[in-house]
């Protein structure tokens, strides 16, 4: 029997051109949905619809390209010509020059553009230029962007202006320029708080501790958060970049238990699917803190997927402060320096030195009813004994260990350990965890999202009710009535 060869299936070709192409007709039509929303805000006076398109702005951000941005100009800017030239002027004109699309109609289709949507248009411009990295333009660009937007006292354009803030920030920060814009921040915080303009308040507060940290002046940037107040009004985003901020001041400053508190509350702000490299950055300096409050972060913090790679130096660093190893501290601290500089926490990490003594000399005290001063300083690589006796000195101070020293002899009495639960630890530790309970609790009610107040309008209240109620028993009673009286 001759073999039976079974037919190739043909295959559908692609053309990549085509698929590109509806790639940009889809995100052309997503800018044009939010550009829809945006009028529905201006209209409405609502600021919700205007969040809902900030909300989708990282995504619309990745999906950009010179094509996009062409036909989404030349679409909306049919009343200015020179206002259109001037933004083709910061657009990479693209290879191919798709057809006009036309994106206005109706009779304001040759007025004039709304604020708020000419501010998102420019907004999607920068961040293009920034995307591209062509700073130079950038910075550009953004100040007359700052022109434009400042001039204008609208309410609805107070969340474009606040994120156009940002990017001003950002612009000037790749150019190292920074310090440039002090004033210019200054003077738009106060005119924000004098508007009520809460998302750009909490916006500035940002970018100025950013500017502060960025040149380490912390004293500056601590007496600007005792001096001026967060509005609670702020998105958590803005929120958990300023507790991210708090905690890094803070711990410049010896109070670590603030420090790790705002550190562990920024984690929860932050978005938990996305801001991945905020959350490492906040993480990597949370372990370090909690290192300097004595604890040990727990390892499943070191096994999450999106941080396993980054914090492998800071488990090296965990491990060394566990067992109390000051020559796996040395070559931890040597082999990451340039990853502890880039993250801010190399003036931190040095301080754990002292941490790593006090955990191999508990370790030891534990060990050992008796020692001798000259095996400790032998077992923690110290030059001398009377170094040894200095640092035990302070560790029986500090009550790390409970133990007595006999300098005439040269060693180490530990005492008998008391019964932790004869003291107020336990307490201490239910109140911590009640009062973190607590506090999330009131931060949740304060997060959860209400009904407008025209919501209610609609609604009864419980007299109409009541009447309703009322009305329907007694209409009730006069039907079984008159059925009583239809039957003979």
């Amino acid at each position: 029997m001759a073999a039976t060869v079974e037919p190739i299936p043909d295959v559908e070709m692609t053309d990549v051109s085509d698929s590109q192409e509806k790639k940009d007709a889809a995100v052309i039509q997503e800018i044009r949905d939010n550009i829809r929303q945006i009028e529905k805000a201006v209209q409405t006076k609502e600021a919700r619809f205007m969040l809902r398109v900030l909300r989708s702005w990282s995504v619309t951000r990745r999906k950009l390209n010179a094509v996009v941005l062409w036909s989404v100009i030349n679409g909306f800017y049919t009343h200015s010509a020179s206002d259109k030239e001037l933004l083709l002027s910061y657009v990479t004109t693209p290879a191919d020059i798709p057809e006009a699309i036309k994106m206005r109609t109706g009779k304001n289709a040759t007025g004039a553009l709304l604020p708020e949507i000419d501010g998102y248009i420019r907004l999607l411009v920068l961040v293009q230029l920034i995307d591209k990295e062509d700073y130079k333009k950038a910075v550009e660009f953004s100040d007359l962007l700052m022109v434009k937007l400042t001039d204008k006292n609208r309410r609805t354009l107070d969340l474009i202006t606040a994120k156009a803030y940002f990017y001003h920030m950002r612009c000037y920060e790749l150019t190292d320029q920074l310090h440039k814009i002090k004033g210019f921040l200054y003077s738009r915080l106060r005119t924000a708080t004098l508007k009520k303009d809460y998302e750009g308040q909490a916006v500035l507060i940002n970018c100025l501790l950013r500017n502060y940290l960025h040149y380490n002046l912390y004293d500056q940037a601590d007496k600007l958060v005792q001096k001026s107040v967060f509005p609670e009004q702020a998105s958590n985003n803005e929120c958990a970049r300023f507790l991210y901020y708090q905690g890094r001041i803070k711990a410049a400053r010896l109070e670590y238990s603030v420090a790790h508190k705002n550190l562990v509350q920024a984690l929860r702000k932050a978005p938990q699917n996305s801001a991945i490299g905020f959350r490492q950055t906040v993480q990597k300096l949370a372990v370090t803190v909690e290192l300097l409050l004595g604890d040990i972060p727990e390892r499943h913090i070191f096994r999450q997927a999106s941080l396993r790679k980054a914090l492998v130096p800071y488990f090296r660093l965990t491990q060394s402060v566990r067992l109390g190893d000051l020559t796996m501290f040395s070559e931890t601290l040597e082999n990451f320096k340039k990853n502890f500089l880039s993250d801010h926490t190399y003036m931190l990490i040095v301080r754990l030195r002292h941490n790593v003594i006090k955990t191999a000399i508990r370790a030891i005290g534990a060990s050992y009813s008796r020692i001798s001063v000259d095996y400790i300083a032998e077992k923690l690589g110290l030059d001398s004994p009377k170094d040894a006796e200095f640092i035990i000195s302070k560790a029986i101070r500090d009550g790390v260990i409970q133990a007595t020293i006999d300098p005439e002899h040269g060693y180490v009495q530990s005492k008998e350990p008391v019964d932790i639960y004869c003291t107020l630890e336990p307490q201490m530790a239910f109140h911590q965890r009640i009062s973190f309970c607590l506090n999330l609790h009131n931060e949740s009610v304060k997060a959860m999202r209400y009904p407008p107040k025209s919501y209610g309008k609609d609604l009864e209240s419980a007299e109409e009710r009541r009447e309703r109620e009322q009305q329907d028993l007694e209409l009730a009673k006069e039907m079984a009535e008159e059925d009583d009286d239809g039957f003979p």
